[in-house]
């Protein structure tokens, strides 16, 4: 028994590093601000990884890793002492936000949602981990199946930093549930931007063929290479574009006619005119009740889908042209289903 003793002992300078970094794990691992551990305990720890050590010994690594910027703390419950690690990198509420984030994210596939997860637990304690995942509600959503995303982006980042164009294929859903390339050629454009919008990423990048700034989901582009050799064009055309006012300017990223639009409110509306224009936007008042927003809007069907939501709460006031479009649109859509109603057997 002594002579096992002696050979879990380990010298004082040989494998003391070890011992530290596997210390600093099973503290990181298994104790935060509800769970402590016993000088005992962290002694049983430490054999499971073939390292013998003594009371003393403890005490004297917990202070150096104190001395390392580890916040070990000690809970005292009667004569029980109990050590712990008391702040972290994250936070368990930075975390749950974090892990929202990725999960909520549909352009990840879904086994690498899970993996990205599961790297994130390690960066709180088992039993938060435990508690991350009963707060992490998986719900039943589209999810992109490009299982090439992670690479995707680094491509762009690559190109962008180093000033060269990219070519990809792009990808378009059928009525039969298959993904195919929208058009055999494939697309050669200069990338400038990343942009976040409705849960998805979206390329800006400048498209020399159509003279113009374009926009492409990232998880529809399939073989993307950087062309090294190609330098970017589009400079000039990306400087004179402020990012935040293009994503507040467009509905759901699809493109049209950018158009400097009147919209007159009910005033029970100034929050979701805030949460699609932002604070800044300027309210004019028109009568009581009523405010009116000038804005730039790129002019699409999804801007008017967005109007028609908003019901007799909304009136498009100027220019007189965008009104009458979205009239039109709504005559068709009445058009198509009172056409369906008359046909209806009575």
């Amino acid at each position: 028994m002594r002579e096992r003793r002696k050979r879990l002992l380990m010298p004082k300078h040989q494998g003391q590093k070890k011992k530290l970094i596997v210390l600093a794990r099973i503290l990181q691992e298994r104790t935060d601000l509800q769970t402590g551990m016993t000088t005992a305990e962290l002694m049983s720890a430490l054999l499971e990884y073939g390292i013998g050590s003594e009371r003393k010994s403890i005490y004297n690594d917990i202070e150096t890793l104190r001395s390392l910027g580890y916040d070990i703390r000690l809970q005292r419950k009667g004569t029980e002492c109990r050590y712990y690690l008391a702040s972290r990198l994250f936070e368990l509420a930075e975390l749950k936000i974090l892990v929202d984030a990725v999960q909520s994210s549909r352009f990840l596939p879904a086994d690498q949602t899970s993996r990205l997860i599961e790297k994130l637990e390690t960066l709180c304690s088992r039993r938060q981990a435990h508690v991350l995942q009963r707060q992490v509600y998986v719900a039943n959503r589209p999810k992109s199946m490009n299982k090439s995303i992670y690479e995707t982006i680094d491509v762009l980042h690559e190109a962008m930093s180093s000033g060269a164009q990219v070519s990809f294929f792009y990808m378009e859903w059928t009525a039969q549930k298959t993904l195919r390339r929208r058009r055999q050629e494939r697309y050669v454009v200069s990338p400038y931007a990343l942009i976040w919008q409705d849960e998805c990423y979206y390329l800006l990048a400048y498209d020399s063929a159509a003279q113009g700034l374009r926009h492409y989901r990232v998880d529809k582009m399939e073989e993307l290479c950087r062309l090294e050799e190609t330098p970017r064009e589009g400079l000039e055309e990306f400087k004179k574009l402020n990012l935040a006012a293009y994503t507040n300017t467009t509905f759901g990223m699809f493109g049209g006619k950018t158009t400097s639009v009147t919209i007159c409110f009910d005033a029970s509306l100034a929050g979701v005119v805030i949460d699609r224009f932002g604070k800044e936007v300027m309210f004019l008042p028109r009568s009581e009740g009523i405010f009116a927003v000038t804005q730039d809007i790129v002019v699409s069907p999804q801007f008017m889908g967005w109007m028609a939501g908003l019901g007799t709460l909304a009136k498009i006031e100027a220019p007189v042209a965008v009104a009458n479009a979205f009239a039109a649109h709504c005559i068709d859509l009445a058009a198509m289903y009172q056409s369906k109603a008359n046909g209806a057997p009575t």
